[in-house]
């Protein structure tokens, strides 16, 4: 049955994902690796492997569909534009480079000009979905050379888009074309291609036109309905709906149209929290990618082919990043995001299966071509963390030639920006008592940002002013969109201890000299929040049984220091009993 086999590969893909992340991960690996050897382990070329491969690939779409959804919303044509005049000849030169160094390479094994031009093509393309998630890990999205690498794939995406478009026409003139061009084409070769480049322009220009219209104004209206689960569901639905359409109707790539979704939503007050709610979804169905990825992979080919592997290798790790660093360096771009762009394009991913899997199904490249291209992706992938884990140490080397630093920032010299919000108070919760806390802190002009989950209160405290983070603030990556690492004090006023220990330990992890004051409930949970790295707690109910001890007192004309003492003495009783 269907259900059965759906159900066997989501079990099986999930707990072999949990397994290899797991040991990966207690062994100091990324990981990633452990998601990808986890595919080798249960794909079909492995003894004893039984997971659908064609139902984990379906599912992978899914999660490379929201992962470029998450790319769109990170960025905006202003920003994508900022980072052009190195984005684009850098994108250009280095997919060149890789293309004819890959067509050269299988002129070597006798291999046709059209064939090894498109190996050549899917040597070139990096993946945005690995790139993605080793910035993330590192908190540098963000950062001026986290866009410029992450402009840099996405114009390599568009240009291999272009080709994914253009491939079927050139190679079965009146057969391969896709959306409306297919049908209008009538066998007309030049026409065919001139269809498909102008429905691919269509829906670029719907979505830049009409979709900044549209999209945000139907998100605002669910939002407010009041239900965040329906919320939840039109992100999906925005995300995969648009991707479908863009494949079915105008020919172009499932990944191009979900990019372009998040892009436009990307200029609505609403992007924050679109992200944050398609987060689980993106991470859960990446992971699937991942493990997809692996269960193509061949092991029998570094047997058989060892050395087209390793030359293969050479080309992607090292290759590609020589030419990105020089590209970078020529043009005078700067240090740091040359050697950004070498670990960032030192490995290929879900563009070269892609375009090789349609290569191979218009059987125009040999069935080895998709062994290799596979071998590659998997061997790079899985050293691209490492490669990530140097560029820090590879950067303070190359800075202490002075003459080579000032030659490679010529011309766009790398400035250390400083952060809009630094040595801050993080208040999580924006109730009654996060807003008196935020009231206090406005007044004397000290820093601070709220992070609330409620869209109301989200919304409330926008509207007064308040420098606002949507989510939940047990999740590491919506502390990191409120600058925990440069902090000064995390304030919890949740009423939940559990909730509580988990974001005082989340900010422990981002910054371990962070000052934390957390709510309790009960002289009980004190230590236990203690324990986690609290530095001081605050009971509600108490405070507020002192405010009666001092107003009564104060009725029957008790002195106001000895009503002092006595609550100084009853907090440190109170707060020290366990």
């Amino acid at each position: 049955m269907l259900h059965s086999e759906l159900i066997l590969a989501l079990v099986s893909v999930f707990v072999a994902a949990f397994a290899g992340g797991f040991i990966a991960t207690r062994l100091g690996l990324p990981p990633i690796v452990g998601y990808l050897l986890a595919g080798v382990a249960i794909g079909p070329h492995t003894p004893g492997g039984s997971a659908d491969t064609e139902l984990a690939l379906q599912l992978a779409e899914i999660g490379v569909i929201l992962l470029m959804f998450g790319v769109g919303l990170h960025f905006s044509l202003r920003e994508i534009a900022a980072v052009g005049p190195i984005a684009v000849p850098g994108a250009l030169g280095q997919s060149l480079i890789a293309t004819l160094l890959g067509l050269g390479l299988t002129q070597l094994w006798g291999w046709s000009l059209s064939e090894g031009l498109i190996f050549g093509l899917c040597l070139s393309v990096a993946s945005t979905v690995v790139l993605l998630r080793a910035l993330e890990d590192r908190n540098l999205i963000d950062t001026h050379s986290g866009r410029v690498v992450v402009g840099w794939l996405i114009v390599e995406d568009l240009f291999t888009v272009l080709i994914l478009i253009l491939l079927p026409a050139f190679a079965d003139p009146g057969g391969g074309g896709g959306g409306l061009a297919a049908s209008l084409g009538e066998g007309n070769a030049v026409l065919e291609i001139m269809l498909s480049l102008g429905q691919a322009v269509l829906f670029v220009l719907l979505m830049l036109f009409v979709g900044p219209r549209v999209i945000p104004w139907l998100l605002r209206e669910v939002v407010r309905a009041g239900s965040r689960e329906l919320f939840t569901l039109s992100i999906l639905a925005t995300a995969l709906g648009v991707a479908f359409g863009a494949a079915e109707f105008f020919g172009a790539s499932l990944a191009l149209g979900a990019f372009l979704a998040g892009m436009v939503l990307n200029e609505s007050d609403l992007s924050q929290r679109a992200g944050f709610e398609a987060l689980p979804f993106r991470d859960a169905f990446a992971v699937v990618f991942f493990v997809s990825v692996g269960m193509l992979f061949e092991p029998s080919i570094l047997l058989d082919e060892p050395l087209h592997v390793v030359l293969v290798i050479a080309i992607i790790v090292a290759a590609k990043s020589s030419a990105a660093f020089l590209i970078v360096t020529g043009i005078g771009y700067g240090l740091r995001t040359a050697i950004m762009a070498a670990a960032a394009l030192s490995q290929i991913g879900e563009f070269s299966f892609i375009l090789v899997g349609l290569a191979a199904s218009l059987d125009v490249i040999p069935a080895e071509a998709t062994n290799l291209i596979l071998a590659g992706a998997l061997i790079s992938i899985t050293l691209n963390p490492f490669i990530f884990r140097a560029v820090d140490d590879v950067q303070r080397l190359l800075s202490r030639r002075k003459e080579f630093v000032d030659y490679a920032q010529r011309r766009y010299p790398e400035v250390e920006t400083e952060l809009e919000l630094r040595r801050h108070a993080v208040i999580c919760g924006y109730g009654i008592s996060g807003q008196a806390l935020a009231r206090s802190l406005s007044g004397r002009n000290l820093p601070f940002v709220v992070i609330d989950y409620d869209p109301f209160t989200y919304d409330r405290a926008r509207a007064a002013g308040i420098t606002c983070v949507f989510g939940d603030a047990t999740v590491q990556e919506v502390l990191i969109q409120a600058d925990v690492a440069d902090a000064r004090v995390f304030a919890v006023t949740f009423s939940n201890p559990s909730d509580t220990v988990l974001a005082a330990q989340a900010a422990r992890n981002l910054n371990p000299a962070i000052d934390v004051v957390a709510r309790t409930t009960g002289s009980g949970s004190a230590g236990l929040l203690r324990s986690t790295g609290v530095s001081e707690v605050v009971d509600p109910e108490f405070e507020a049984s002192l405010e009666f001890v001092r107003h009564v007192l104060h009725r029957f004309g008790i002195d106001s220091r000895e009503i002092g003492a006595l609550q100084t003495r009853w907090r440190a009783e109170y707060y020290r009993s366990d």
